[in-house]
């Protein structure tokens, strides 16, 4: 792979700015760094690096030739690697590239930088992928963010499976979440081709302070509460994707919001974000595609991520075996202290279980949800989120959280350690971009024998409590609310009725009712037997009971597409009634696709 670094100048209304490194964030005409271009053909593609679907599926990650170096491009294959096997479910029996997607080669070149949006201290990446069967006639963007808190490709397998093969250009953001961890012991952090570099280097995230020990993380500690923003970090990848178009086809252009399609798809986060982009007023945007977005509406049911979330880390695991799910080990201690500090009522094991279900049933929670969230009690995922999402609201830096938590490698006795520079290496590409994982934990300040209630209990606080820390957390909560879209955007949104991380109860169900108050044109399908992750579809027993949502994501793009070319019409509302495989490989008929 070769790699071309050049400044490009765009005559339209947007601009890439020149070589004099990041821009101040007020400057509206110079949003970019200098643009990073690589070439991606032969071996090497823009849908999985080379990999195709048996590299995709193996079940260890490309290696790296020196592990403690990895080279850009080895760091970019991993990225698509762990990307695609975190969002899709590529395993056998699946249907992914044979029922739905493709996973066939797209050669093409890739443009990135990094973006502020005004009055932000932190960049976010924006990534474009140019595929060489760029169709300059139709003259297509699709627009998206990364799902959860992943870094830059971590839409690779919602929007670019999609967009790439139809010869549309896919601009990509980490929306201010991503990847770009710093380490604060060794004073380095990751450089925009995913190198590591010192504190000095132009870093896609360096906190303030950058001193200390452990680990900082963007999505926590850039003080920016991007989640408020995410709509601004789509604008500003649809932006710098106009930006490259006209510079690499000056024969084609100019390229404008005026004359280029651009579709705008995510899920979870990302669908989240779309539809914060959809609140623009300015006509830029043809259509939305939001699947199980995370988004906090007004109205009846909303409920904030932040909310359940903290509910769900203290009541799920007492409830879930009311519903036949095995206990986690330990349960019976951890609910006995509970009861005995007020959280949970009765005197019996049995009684404090029955108890945690009921609360949870009177906040809004089905069964249904329940049951696929016990996924996220396994994996410890509810605090994981909560303390993460803590910083970010509050805007805290990573020496400040309110609970006392903070970030670092961990020893077998879970005690604080530094990282390694094998893992400082790979973070880029390993990470999720929420701890625990790629060799960073989270550090509890409360002995192994508090169980974490203590934490849990002060991150629950900062929802219901009236302290200080409180009302700053909830005050940045209040910053993501979300409006309808614009009037005349077609919006369709897509939501698995199993979800059990993000509740249709408690976020799309409220914003399609308050979307359509308004009068705006939102269309609903509501999915029976889907739930969040199609990743985890390759475990057997959730292959048995849960359908993939993405196939349904990718119907809603084809729809609306067809509908901007005058040939189709837009979808309707539908609850679609699907069959589970039970184990058996999927099929249409599982599905059943709205017609």
């Amino acid at each position: 792979m070769n790699t071309l670094r050049h400044c490009a100048f765009a005559a339209a209304a947007v601009l890439l700015a020149g070589c004099a490194g990041l821009p101040a964030a007020q400057d509206p005409a110079a949003m970019f760094s200098p643009t990073r271009a690589t070439e991606h053909r032969d071996h090497d593609d823009l849908l999985t690096g080379g990999l195709g679907a048996a590299g995709l599926q193996a079940m260890v990650p490309p290696t790296f030739a020196d592990a403690a170096h990895p080279t850009p491009a080895e760091l970019r294959r991993r990225a698509l690697w762990s990307n695609w096997r975190g969002i899709a479910d590529l395993a056998p029996g699946g249907g992914y590239g044979t029922l739905y997607g493709s996973l066939s080669p797209v050669p093409g070149r890739e443009f990135s930088a990094l973006a502020r949006v005004p009055g932000a201290s932190q960049p976010h990446r924006v990534l474009v992928q140019l595929p060489d069967a760029f169709d300059a006639k139709k003259r297509c963007v699709v627009v998206t963010a990364s799902s959860g808190s992943r870094g830059v490709y971590g839409a690779i397998a919602v929007a670019g499976a999609w967009g790439l093969p139809r010869g549309c250009a896919v601009a990509y953001t980490d929306k201010g979440t991503g990847t770009d961890y710093f380490d604060l012991d060794a004073g380095q952090g990751i450089a925009a081709d995913g190198t590591v570099a010192p504190a000095d280097a132009m870093l896609a995230f360096k906190p303030a302070p950058a001193t200390g020990s452990g680990i900082a993380y963007k999505h926590a500690h850039s003080q920016d509460n991007p989640e408020a923003d995410w709509g601004r970090h789509v604008k500003q990848a649809a932006e710098f994707a106009l930006a490259t178009l006209n510079a690499q086809r000056p024969q084609d252009g100019p390229f404008t919001f005026d004359n280029t399609r651009v579709i705008a798809v995510g899920i979870s986060n990302a669908g989240g974000a779309v539809l914060r982009a959809a609140e623009d007023g300015e006509p830029w945007l043809d259509a939305v595609v939001a699947g199980e977005p995370n988004v906090l509406a007004e109205g009846h049911g909303a409920r904030t991520l932040y909310d359940y979330t903290t509910e769900a880390a203290l009541l799920m695991p007492c409830a879930l075996p009311q519903l036949g799910i095995p206990a986690m080990p330990g349960l019976e201690a951890k609910c006995a202290a509970l009861a005995a500090r007020g959280v949970l009522a009765g005197a019996t094991y049995q009684a404090q279980q029955q108890d945690a279900l009921a609360k949870l049933h009177a906040a809004g929670w089905t069964d249904a949800a329940l049951r696929a969230g016990a996924i996220s009690v396994g994996f410890d995922l509810w605090r994981a989120i909560a303390v993460g999402y803590a910083s970010a609201y509050g805007r805290y830096p990573h020496d400040a959280h309110p609970c006392g938590y903070r970030y670092a490698g961990l020893n077998p006795d879970f005690s604080p350690r530094a990282a390694t520079a094998l893992e400082r290496a790979a973070w880029i590409a390993d990470g999720s971009g929420i701890p625990p994982g790629a060799g960073v934990g989270i550090v509890d300040p409360q002995p192994l024998a508090d169980l974490g209630l203590t934490g849990l209990q002060c991150l629950r606080a900062l929802w219901t409590g009236d302290g200080d820390d409180a009302r700053r957390v909830r005050a940045g909560i209040e910053a993501t609310r979300a409006a309808p879209p614009r009037a005349g955007l077609p919006v369709v949104v897509i939501h698995g009725t199993d979800d059990g991380l993000v509740p249709q109860a408690f976020s799309s169900a409220p914003y399609v009712a308050m979307a359509k108050a308004a009068g705006r044109d939102v269309r609903y399908w509501q999915v029976r037997n889907a739930q969040h992750f199609d990743a985890f579809l390759g475990l057997p027993h959730m292959a048995a009971a849960y359908l993939p949502l993405l196939p349904y994501v990718y119907e809603a793009l084809d729809r609306v597409d067809a509908w901007l070319d005058g040939t189709g019409t837009l979808p309707g509302d539908a609850v679609v009634a699907t069959v589970p495989r039970m184990g058996a490989p999927l099929a249409p008929s599982n599905l059943a696709m709205p017609r």
